[in-house]
């Protein structure tokens, strides 16, 4: 597949939308078992698995126009490279200008990557909100 250039408004809007719903389900499902270890233990690797779910979907996205100044788009994608290929400990990607103290998830380099519900929420709205910027 040719890299993607433009993502059409209705596309990036029903991938907001799909984000929005898992995390209203998840957030009544973490109300319904409010203080069991259940949800704690289910709640990182759910937003391991919505972090490349979110990189996925628009993975043919054009690296130039993403630019490498550690902005949203290259956090998602350092944090699905390292979901995937490094046990979900992220790793350093040299083209990328990465600094945590300036990231959404303030996940350090060589630190296993722990998302929960409202970082996520950030991540995803910052990526989204992106992606309509750089991809229109």
């Amino acid at each position: 597949m040719l890299a993607v250039t433009s993502y059409q408004k209705d596309y990036v809007e029903a991938r907001r939308a799909e984000v929005e719903g898992l995390l209203a389900r998840y957030r009544d499902l973490a109300a319904a078992a409010k203080g069991k270890p259940a949800v704690e233990a289910f709640s990182a690797p759910f937003f391991n698995a919505m972090v490349l779910a979110l990189d996925h979907s628009f993975m043919h996205r054009l690296r130039n126009a993403e630019l490498k100044d550690g902005n949203p788009l290259n956090e998602v994608r350092m944090l699905a490279n390292s979901i995937l290929e490094h046990g979900g400990v992220l790793q350093a990607d040299k083209t990328i200008k990465y600094d945590a103290s300036k990231s959404v998830t303030g996940n350090k380099i060589g630190e296993k990557i722990v998302i929960g519900e409202g970082v996520f929420a950030k991540l995803a709205t910052a990526f989204l909100d992106e992606i309509e910027k750089k991809y229109p």
